[in-house]
């Protein structure tokens, strides 16, 4: 009797879809966040950044707000485990 298995190779070049959209249906939890931070008004997040370009780079606040907010939406309150989960999860 033979095995009926996917075979999988860690070497080839591309293991997800070229873009991240794919990756999820239209209609998930993910979109939606993106959605509503995008209409937020962040200007109270940029202005405490420097506006020469100098210094050390920052994560976008946009994003920040937005993997934040998913995580509580999804439960999750621990900020080690959100860690972990943007590691681990893809």
């Amino acid at each position: 009797m033979s095995v009926n298995v996917r075979a999988g190779d860690v070497d080839q070049l591309m293991m997800m879809p070229p873009s991240v959209r794919e990756w999820l249906p239209e209609d998930h939890l993910a979109f939606f966040v993106l959605d509503v931070v995008a209409e937020l008004d962040l200007s109270a997040f940029y202005a405490a950044y420097r506006i020469d370009g100098r210094g050390g780079s920052v994560y976008d606040p946009a994003m920040m707000l937005s993997v934040l907010l998913y995580a509580y939406c999804t439960g999750e309150r621990s900020s080690r485990r959100i860690e972990r989960r943007l590691v681990e999860d893809v």
